[in-house]
């Protein structure tokens, strides 16, 4: 199973890596294009048996995926200019760029995906959204098995795409978003910054563990067992009710909600 990334940026350079990591392909069956030669020549010195290019069409032409890993903007062109054939899975990362389009740009009726990674990616612990067409169930298995690898991938019907978004890519944004208040509120309690930050980091590292290894829990049930009657957690956790701390993290996913 041979395998193209169109684009070496944040995005497609992590795909590449994480790719050459994982099981699923072999590094040699990579092959990755960019116009500049600088992340071309990073990509292959981590990774010596990955083909690199900077002809899309090149990289594209006999392989089985096409990754397309661009900005949307630019998505149109680089379809157009690569001649896919309806065989081949076509993969596309760029964001707002629906199935009827990357059809359209195409110009073919051909296996396609959708996917939606996050910026963990780079350390192997995205939460990447997978949406799928004209697929089989071998090749949907394929894609989820390929993005697992790289943290935890997930299928979901393109119509769900902006409310998943907003959970899993924004919402990335908002944990950090949290980590940056706890560490500012330890550093006015008397902790330095860089001991705060790990303190922060694993504690919502080890939250997240909490739910994803346990399926039956619920994050209630897990406050549940830290917040003894009359003890300080509950009253943080009030604290935090009575500032609106729910309320405001619905109303941010739903603002980064955009059909």
């Amino acid at each position: 199973m041979k395998v193209a990334v169109i684009g070496a940026g944040n995005m497609g350079g992590a795909i590449a890596h994480a790719l050459a990591k994982g099981t699923v392909i072999k590094t040699d069956d990579i092959y990755v294009s960019n116009p500049s030669w600088g992340k071309l020549q990073s990509l292959q010195e981590a990774h010596p048996e990955l083909h690199v290019m900077d002809s899309n069409i090149e990289a594209s032409k006999n392989v089985d995926i096409v990754i397309v890993a661009v900005k949307p903007w630019l998505i149109e062109n680089v379809i157009n200019s690569m001649n896919l054939k309806p065989n081949q899975i076509l993969v596309s990362v760029a964001a707002g760029i629906d199935f009827n389009q990357l059809e359209h740009y195409a110009g073919i009726q051909m296996p396609m995906f959708r996917i939606v990674p996050n910026t963990a990616i780079v350390y192997m612990e995205s939460m990447t959204l997978i949406a799928a067409r004209y697929t089989t169930m071998e090749q949907d298995k394929l894609i989820v098995d390929m993005f697992n690898e790289m943290g935890l991938a997930l299928l979901v019907p393109e119509s769900q795409i902006p409310a998943t978004t907003a959970l899993a890519s924004c919402g990335i944004a908002f944990v950090l978003k949290y980590i940056q208040a706890s560490m500012q509120a330890g550093v006015e309690m008397g902790i330095y910054p860089k001991a705060a930050r790990e303190m922060i980091a694993q504690s919502v590292k080890g939250a997240a563990e909490l739910i994803l290894n346990n399926p039956e829990t619920h994050p209630a049930v897990e406050i549940d067992k830290v917040t003894t009657p009359g003890g300080i957690t509950i009253k943080g956790i009030n604290e935090l009710e009575h500032e609106g701390f729910t309320s405001a993290v619905i109303k941010a996913m739903k603002a980064c909600n955009m059909k």
